[in-house]
């Protein structure tokens, strides 16, 4: 008797509100999807695809930074010895000609500096290179050659007309300077001065004694 008492005292319009409220959110969801599962099942089967893909490329990704940054500190490690060994040897073949140093240009990345070369020819001061004349520039250039040849010498080496903007005493430190490396290496010259070809050991060439002939000749030089 008491439940019936409590139903009389309810106001049922505020329960046909909610009911109405409820069907229209039902009605709102549509018609039932019977295929759901089957379609959530696609679905998650791409996902783990894709994202089995993401992390083998993330992996990937990190794998080959870390490759990068061995490499970067290797080739720094490399270059800055290469760097210090040639220095070394740029002083010692330069001091032969002028006398000079190298200097690499301040930068955080000795792989993104830049090289400074600064020479000193008799009787004037210290100079970069820009500012040098032509003979002295393939003076210095020639120094650089051999200072880097020494590093990683080879058994064979070719220089094509090096020597054509050098006057006479710059001629003499060239053939100098080539006279010391012939203990490690053979040279070619190519050469249309007479006092590198007096220097030589052997000399071949190209002779036209008749108009339009040509002839090749070869002299070997003795001491």
């Amino acid at each position: 008797e008491a439940d019936f008492a409590e139903m009389d005292n309810t106001d049922f319009s505020l329960i046909d509100d909610e009911v109405r409220d409820l069907r229209e959110r039902i009605n709102s969801m549509g018609a039932v999807n019977l295929v759901a599962i089957e379609e959530y099942a696609e679905l998650k089967e791409r996902y783990d695809f894709l994202k089995k893909q993401t992390d083998d490329l993330w992996t990937s990704k990190n794998s080959l930074v870390a490759d990068i940054d061995e490499i970067n500190a290797t080739s720094q490690k490399l270059f800055s010895d290469t760097f210090e060994q040639i220095k070394k040897n740029f002083q010692f073949t330069f001091q032969k000609i002028f006398g000079g140093d190298l200097k690499l240009v301040e930068t955080e990345d000795v792989l993104d500096s830049g090289i400074e070369i600064v020479a000193r020819p008799p009787g004037t001061v210290l100079k970069s290179l820009s500012l040098l004349s032509g003979g002295q520039r393939t003076m210095t250039a020639v120094s650089l050659l051999f200072a880097i040849y020494m590093v990683k010498p080879s058994p064979f080496c070719v220089l094509d007309e090096l020597d054509a903007p050098l006057d006479d005493a710059n001629i003499g430190r060239y053939t100098d300077l080539l006279k010391e490396f012939t203990r490690y290496s053979q040279f070619l010259v190519i050469s249309h001065n007479k006092r590198t070809m007096s220097a030589a050991q052997t000399i071949f060439g190209v002779t036209m004694q008749e108009r339009g002939v040509t002839r090749l000749i070869s002299m070997r030089l003795k001491e």
